[in-house]
Order: C-alpha cells, then structure tokens, then sequence
C-alpha cells in the first residue's frame, strides 16, 4: 500500500495540492545526529526551476513533527512533513471528466469510486519524491560506510551531456517532452544482503524504484546486453550474484518515460519537459532506503 519496508519501514502520505505531504520513518536508531541543513543538499538536487523542468518551486523545507529531540533521532517513528504552498489547482479542473492520457486520472477515479484528489495528480503525483528523498536522507545517514550515487546518463537517446539542454530547449518548444535513462552505482555493500527467493536484492530495488512515477524498465549489471551475449562472454553481474549482495559495486539503470502532460497534447498546467532531469537524486535515496531496511 503506501508502507515499504519491515526494519526500516517508510510509510508515504500526501496530496500534490493538499495542505502537505510527507513520511514516517520507523525503525531509525536513536543518537544520530539530524537537522534541517542535512536535508539541503539532496532536496536542491530534486527541486525544479531550472531550464526543462516545472516552474512550480516550493519552499521544501523539512519540519520535523516526531522522532527528534535536541538535534538527534529518539529511536521513535520520524515524520516529516513539506508544506504545499505554490499550488494552481484550477490547472486541473475538468480533468476528472477528461483524464489526461497516460496519467492516473481515470484508474484512480474508478479505484476510488471518485473521492481521490485530482489536483496535480493528487496522490499520484512526482511532488510526493521529495518525502522519497528525505527518507533517503535518513537511510544514508544509517549507513555511513554506504556510498550511492546515480547520475544522469541519457536525455532523450542522446548520451552527451552537451546536447542535452538544447535537445530539451527544442522539445519545450514544440509543446513536446523527453524521457532519460538514469544509471545508479552502490560501493560498501558487505557480501549476502538480500532474501532469496521473493526479495532478493533485485526484487527489492525493482519494487521500490518502479513505485517512483514514471519509471517504465530497470536492468542491473550489463542487463538487457546479456541476452545477446554467448555464456562465456557473459562476466558482469552488477554485484549480484544468486539475489545477494556479492561485495562488488552494484550497479544498474532506470529508464523513465517522457512527461505525459505536454502543450502538443492541449494539457494545461505547469509540467517538466523532462522530469528525468530530477530523478537521480530519488533513484539514490530509494536505494538507500532498500539498503536500510535490508
């Protein structure tokens, strides 16, 4: 449901254009040092403004509502919460009688039998990463000896960085949009995590990483490649081996689909031309938050 995870477990609420949106996080051992400012850096990196993506920008600062007392952990539940305040949901009048294409709209309507919130994709919407990052931000910190890092490898097929913000100009200015590939890497990952058979550590990242909105393939290692290859030039497992952890660098990539809602298709509102451009950042913090729990 809106819960992952048994010993770290992060439980997600919130509506794109409600008061708020957050998680709580059980299972985070007392004593470790926490403040807002640890937040910043990790939340700078989601947040939107720049060329290509939405030009809806908030505030997100974090606020702390349990779980911390005097700049440290108590070992309780952690909530946190970010305050929704630059909404315009006139934007999405009338989309529950015209669902947008490729969006939640209809599914969520006959799920729900029509009490779900429909502004800004309500609680569908990519606004709810930023709780996804805050929780990475604990996880992270739960693990020192923890090093993730994903990065941007792809911006609609073209694989060098220099093209991308002309590629993205040129898509914004056809009403259009850009999907990316993201490839993430993990070092200090002690050999065996994982429980084979349902979670293995490929089960988990997968599950975890397809809950980010948007996301359509994931491979580890050298994936999809493999199975044009012949046994014996097949040598790189990602750093799994069996669904555990084999104490080399785990590595795989996320591919994310380009931005449904887009001015070519008559869809009002302000949206990303490519939403990929934000996503490393909750790649990394959904892997942590695996690693965590694991």
């Amino acid at each position: 449901m809106n819960t992952f995870g048994n010993k770290f477990r992060v439980s997600i609420f919130g509506e794109s254009h409600g008061p708020v949106i957050g998680i709580t996080a059980d299972g985070v051992p007392a004593g470790i040092p926490i403040s807002a400012e640890d937040f910043k850096a990790d939340i700078l990196r989601r947040k939107p403004g720049a060329a290509g993506t939405t030009p809806r920008v908030e505030a997100d600062v974090p606020e702390f509502l349990s779980g911390v007392y005097e700049g440290h952990t108590t070992g309780a539940p952690l909530t946190i919460v970010f305050r929704n305040e630059n909404t315009r949901s006139g934007d999405y009048a009338g989309f529950r009688e015209n669902p947008r294409p490729g969006h939640a709209d209809k599914v969520a309507d006959i799920k729900f039998s029509g009490f779900n919130d429909p502004r800004g994709g309500g609680h569908f919407s990519g606004r709810l990463t930023l709780g996804i990052v805050a929780a990475g931000v604990i996880a992270k910190k739960m693990q020192p000896g923890l090093s993730v890092k994903a990065v941007l490898k792809e911006v609609g097929g073209i694989t060098e960085p220099s093209g991308w913000p002309e590629a993205v100009k040129a898509a914004e200015a056809e009403g259009d949009s850009l999907g990316g590939i993201v490839e993430c890497r993990a070092e200090g990952l002690p050999v065996g995590l994982g429980e084979p058979f349902w979670d293995s550590v490929e089960s988990l990242i997968s599950h975890a990483v397809f809950s980010i909105p948007g996301v359509r393939g994931i491979e580890f290692g050298d994936g999809f490649d493999t199975a044009r290859l012949k046994g014996s030039e097949n040598t790189h497992k990602g750093g799994v081996a069996g669904g555990l952890t084999n104490g080399e660098e785990l590595v795989f990539r996320v591919a994310f689909k380009p931005t449904a809602s887009i001015a070519k298709a008559g869809i009002p509102g302000r949206h990303d031309a490519c939403f990929a451009l934000r996503t490393p950042v909750i790649v990394e913090a959904m892997t942590a938050i695996v690693f965590a729990n694991l």
